[in-house]
C-alpha cells in the first residue's frame, strides 16, 4: 500500500473503535441497568486506551509527510484527510496513555454519580468526583497547550472546534453581553403589553408525545433505517452516521419541552446522516466541530420550527395526537407560547434571547475552574451569583443550578461556547438558505423540510471537514461568524414581529 492508503486503513480502524465507544455511551444513558455502571466504566476505559494506542502510532507523522507528496494537489478531499489525521494525532500524542485512562475513569465515575445525585440536588455527593474530573482536565489542558502552542483553555476549545480560540469567543461574547440585557428588557416589556400565550391543557401522556415526536422526525427527514429515538436524563445525539441515536426527556405537564429537544437532536442527527458516505470512516468525512453541529440543531429548533409557517403545520398534528380542541391549540396562541421570553433557570428550555446568557455564564465558570480561581466546592454559589447577574434569576437548589448539565460531570470542558457560536452560525445559515431558495418557509408550512435539508446537505453536511468552520460559513453565507445576523433575527422576531 502507499503511505496514504496505509493511513486510511489505520483511521478506518479508529473509526470503528469510536463508533463502539459512542454506542456504549448511548447504552449507558438509556438502557444499561444501574448495576452495570462499574463494568461499563471498565469497558469504556479499555476501549479508550486501545484507541489512544492506535492514534499515537509514531509512524503517522512520517506516513503523513509521504502521503502529502503522493496525493495530487488538486485532490482536496485526500489532502484535507491527511491534515485532519495529523490534527487528531497531535491532540492524542500530547496526552500519555496513563492520563487517557485516568481521564476516562474519572469522567465515567463522575457522570454516573451525577445521574443519581442530580435528582436529589445533592452536589456534595458528586463534588469530590467533579474535583477529580477538573484536576484531570487541567492536566490534559496543560499538556495539550504545550504541544499545540496555545493556552490551556484554547487547547480544550480546539478539541471541540478546530482553530477556535478564546480571544475570538471573548470578542463575540462581550458584544452579546452588552447587547442582550437591554434587548431582553425591551422584549419583556413588549410581551407584557400583549396577550400571553396559554399552554394547552394537559396532561400530555408520554406515549402521545412520542407519537408526535415520531411524526415530526419523519417530516424533518430522520432516516429510521439508520437511527432511533429513546429517552435519557439529558437529551443527546450519539451513535455513528449509519446508526444515529437521539434521545429526549418527557414532561407530562409540558409537551413543548420534549418536542423541542427532539427537534434539536434531530438537527444534529441530520448533520451526521448527511455526511458524505464515501468518507464516513475517515477524519475528513466527520462533522466540522461543535459550532457547526450546534448550528444544525439550533437552526431546526429555533429558526425552522418556531416559525409561523411551522406552527401552522404543527397545530393540527398536535391536536390529532393529544385530542386537543379550542383556542389554546390555534397557531396564534402556540406562537405566543413558543416565542415566550422569560428569565428561566434551565439552559435547554431557554428561549433564544436568554440562551446566550446561560452559555456565557458557563463559559466564565469553566474558565475559572480550570485556571484555579474557582474551587469546585464554591461552584454552587458562583453559579447563583452569575445567574442573578446575567439572567436576573437565581436557582433555589443545585439541581436546577450547577447540576443541570451533564457536560462538566462527563469531563467536557470547552464545549459550552460552541452552543452560542452555533446559534450565531444558525442565524447566518438560515438566512442564506431562505435567500437562495425563497420557497423554504412555505414548504416548512406544509411539513416539507426537503428544500431546507437539501440546501444544508450541499452547503454544510456534504462538506464535512474538508474546509474549516470559517471557510464553510463564508462559502455558504458570504461572511465569517459574527453577531449581526443573530441580532437581526431576534429583533425581527421579538420586537418588529
Amino acid at each position: 500500500m502507499t503511505a496514504y492508503q496505509t493511513l486510511e486503513s489505520k483511521f478506518k480502524r479508529l473509526a470503528g473503535i469510536d463508533g463502539a465507544l459512542s454506542v456504549l455511551h448511548w447504552d449507558s444513558a438509556t438502557m444499561m441497568p444501574d448495576g452495570g455502571a462499574e463494568t461499563r466504566a471498565e469497558q469504556l476505559a479499555t476501549l479508550a486506551a486501545i484507541r489512544h494506542e492506535c492514534l499515537v502510532d509514531p509512524s503517522i507523522p512520517e506516513l503523513a509527510a509521504k502521503a502529502v507528496d503522493e496525493v495530487d494537489i488538486a485532490d482536496h478531499w485526500r489532502r484535507a484527510n491527511v491534515r485532519e489525521m495529523l490534527r487528531q494525532w497531535r491532540h492524542a500524542n500530547a496526552v500519555p496513555p496513563e492520563l487517557v485512562e485516568r481521564r476516562s475513569r474519572a469522567n465515567s465515575a463522575c457522570e454516573m454519580a451525577w445521574r443519581s445525585a442530580r435528582s436529589r440536588s445533592d452536589f456534595a455527593a458528586v463534588a469530590p468526583l467533579l474535583t477529580d474530573v477538573v484536576a484531570v482536565a487541567i492536566d490534559v489542558a496543560a499538556i495539550k497547550a504545550q504541544a499545540l502552542g496555545c493556552t490551556p483553555y484554547d487547547a480544550l476549545l480546539d478539541s471541540y472546534d478546530p482553530d477556535l480560540r478564546s480571544a475570538e469567543v471573548d470578542r463575540i461574547f462581550a458584544d452579546l453581553a452588552s447587547f442582550l440585557p437591554g434587548f431582553l428588557d425591551r422584549v419583556l416589556a413588549k410581551q407584557g403589553r400583549e396577550p400571553a400565550g396559554v399552554l394547552p391543557p394537559g396532561p400530555f401522556p408520554v406515549e402521545a408525545q412520542r407519537a408526535l415526536a415520531d411524526r415530526l422526525i419523519d417530516a424533518l427527514g430522520f432516516d429510521r433505517r439508520h437511527g432511533r429515538l429513546d429517552s435519557s436524563h439529558h437529551p443527546f445525539t450519539g451513535g455513528v452516521p449509519a446508526d444515529v441515536r437521539i434521545t429526549t426527556r418527557y414532561d407530562v405537564a409540558n409537551f413543548i419541552r420534549s418536542l423541542m429537544a427532539v427537534i434539536h437532536e434531530t438537527g444534529h442527527a441530520l448533520y451526521e446522516m448527511g455526511l458524505p458516505v464515501a468518507w464516513r470512516d475517515q477524519p475528513a468525512g466527520g462533522s466540522r466541530g461543535m459550532t457547526l453541529h450546534e448550528s444544525q440543531s439550533l437552526l431546526m429548533e429555533m429558526h425552522a420550527c418556531r416559525s409561523s409557517e411551522f406552527l401552522g403545520y404543527l397545530a393540527p398534528q398536535a391536536c390529532a395526537v393529544f385530542g386537543g380542541k379550542g383556542p389554546t391549540w390555534e397557531p396564534t396562541n402556540l406562537r405566543r407560547v413558543y416565542l415566550k421570553v422569560e428569565r428561566g433557570l434551565i439552559r435547554v428550555d431557554a428561549d433564544e434571547v436568554t440562551y446566550p446568557l446561560h452559555v456565557i455564564l458557563r463559559y466564565d465558570l469553566e474558565r475559572a475552574l480550570l485556571d484555579g480561581s474557582l474551587k469546585v466546592v464554591d461552584l454552587p454559589g458562583a453559579w447563583r451569583e452569575g445567574m442573578k447577574r446575567l439572567v436576573g434569576i437565581a436557582p433555589p437548589d443545585d439541581k436546577d443550578g450547577c447540576m443541570q448539565d451533564i457536560h462538566w460531570y462527563g469531563g467536557d470542558f470547552g464545549y459550552f461556547p460552541t452552543y452560542t457560536l452555533g446559534a450565531l452560525a444558525a442565524a447566518q445559515l438560515f438566512a442564506a438558505a431562505k435567500e437562495a431558495d425563497p420557497t423554504i418557509p412555505s414548504a416548512i408550512g406544509r411539513g416539507d423540510f426537503a428544500p431546507l435539508v437539501s440546501w444544508l446537505r450541499a452547503n454544510v453536511h456534504g462538506v464535512a471537514s474538508r474546509l474549516s468552520t470559517q471557510e464553510i460559513l463564508v462559502a455558504a453565507t458570504k461572511e465569517p461568524i459574527g453577531t449581526e445576523a443573530f441580532k437581526r433575527h431576534i429583533t425581527a422576531r421579538y420586537l418588529d414581529g
